[in-house]
Order: C-alpha cells, then structure tokens, then sequence
C-alpha cells in the first residue's frame, strides 16, 4: 500500500481576521497560484457534471502557456458526469489525490484510487463516476491531442504510482528522481503527467531554460523555486505555471521529501505561426 503524501486540504474560505496579502503572481514568465486562493468562491460548475466542483488552475491563454489546462476536481458521493469532456480534440490525464472513483472507458470499468493515474485519448468515450461515501478529488489535465501523420493514436493507460519505481537523475546520488507514468520513449503521446521527487538537500543545479513549458502542482514538503530572475518559496499545495523559456531551478531544503506532479509538452515539432 502506498505511503505516499498527496495534498487535498484546499477549499472554504478564510476567516476574516486573515491579512490578505499572500504570495500570488502572474508574471510575464510564470504564475504562482498558492494553496490559500483556492477557496470555494473561486470554483467552476460544469456542464453535465453533478455534485462536482472544480478550481481551474490553467487555461491556454495567448501570450502565456498555451498548451494545456488543468483543474482540480472534487466529486462528492453519487456525482461524476456521464459526458466529461465537450471536446473531441482533448485527451485527458487524470491522477486521484483523495478518495476513489471508476472511469468508464468504452464500457469498461477502471478503479481508481488516491495514487491512479489515467490517460484517455482524444476522441474516446469516458465517463467517471464516485460511487464512494466520501468525497473524491483528482488532477485533471486536458490538452488538443496533435496527429502526426504516419503515428498511431496513443492507446489509454491505467496505472498507480506503487507500480513505477522513480528514475533517479544521472549525477545526483538518489537525490532527485522522476516517477514516469507514460513512457518518455513514446512518440505517440505529446504530453507527460510525472511526479518529481527532491530528498531533502536535492537541487536543481543549473537555470533550465527550454521549450517545454509547465504545469507544477505540490503534492508534498517545501521548498524555494528559482522562476525567472525570482525566488519563491513553495509548499504543498501551491501551484506553478511556467511558460516555455522560463528559466528555473529549485532548491529543496527539507526536512521532509519535496513533491510536485509536473505537465510537459513534448515529442512534437514547434508550430510555426
């Protein structure tokens, strides 16, 4: 069984006692939306969900990160939605932090519990339900599936982070791993939905600076986050939006492990305008 840290304490709404300054901020580079934002107030309704709630987290925006969206979604008992998802293009990453929920995917039925992990082609026919007497809260990442001629359509996955060992980066002394839940080998699928693991004391020793941009959620611990020419201190539950080119690093000073699940586009030509 899992002993894996995932954070879902978000929600309510402060009390009025509390300092409304905070560490919010949408830069030109990156965006740092910090666990104490996402209250009640600021949650979405969907089409054809029931009992659902959702905090959108990204969305393509022009001129900022514009592949993907994100949001964090909580089911409460008998609610889910038998038409998901509007657009035939998204293909959909789903990875369950609370509770448990069944994704129907062409009339089969898949368990999910906290530590799943889905991937639905685009153009599939799905739907999710929580038949559970507690809540259910899961990641839900959508982005326009992008055909390559000649490439087969990547085929759905069903997984749990206990079947993946992490992938400790090269020169690091086990400081500092990637658990993959879709093979970086794969051409077929044009974006990657990992958890990254810091021990503490772990470093990202260099300013990345590349093409694909981000999407980084805090599962778990603390650290500080070099984003373009800033540090900012990050903890779980906080969020970070990157746009390509943001130059970035980390730091992870403990005491505990240090845990984000990350989106990234890949294994596609650059478009060009």
């Amino acid at each position: 069984m899992s002993q894996n840290s995932y954070y879902t304490a978000f929600g309510g709404l402060p009390p009025q006692t509390q300092l409304l300054s905070g560490k919010a901020v949408f830069t030109t580079a990156y965006a740092v939306i910090p666990k104490g934002v996402m209250s009640d107030i600021v949650t979405s309704l969907l089409p054809h969900w029931e009992n659902t709630k959702t905090w959108i987290i990204a969305r393509p925006m022009t001129g900022f990160s514009e592949t993907f969206s994100q949001y964090i979604v909580q089911v409460e008992p008998g609610g889910g939605s038998d038409k998901p998802e509007p657009d035939v293009r998204a293909q959909a990453a789903i990875f369950v932090v609370e509770g448990s929920i069944t994704v129907t995917l062409e009339g089969r039925g898949h368990a999910l519990r906290a530590g799943s992990f889905a991937f639905l082609p685009a153009g599939s026919n799905w739907q999710i339900r929580n038949a559970a007497e507690q809540p259910a809260k899961f990641h839900w990442v959508r982005k326009a599936f992008q055909p390559v001629d000649g490439l087969e359509a990547p085929p759905a996955i069903f997984t749990h982070e206990d079947e993946h060992d992490i992938t400790m980066m090269p020169d690091t002394n086990g400081a500092w791993g990637t658990t993959r839940f879709i093979d970086p080998n794969d051409i077929r699928y044009d974006f990657h939905l990992n958890i990254v693991t810091f021990q503490p004391g772990g470093i990202i020793p260099f300013m990345e600076t590349h093409v694909m941009e981000h999407g980084l959620y805090v599962l778990e611990g603390k650290a500080v986050y070099r984003l373009n020419e800033d540090w900012v201190e990050v903890e779980a539950g906080d969020f970070m939006w990157l746009r390509a080119f943001c130059p970035q690093a980390c730091y992870a000073g403990g005491p505990g492990r240090f845990r984000y699940l990350l989106y990234k586009d890949v294994n596609r030509h650059a478009r060009l305008l």
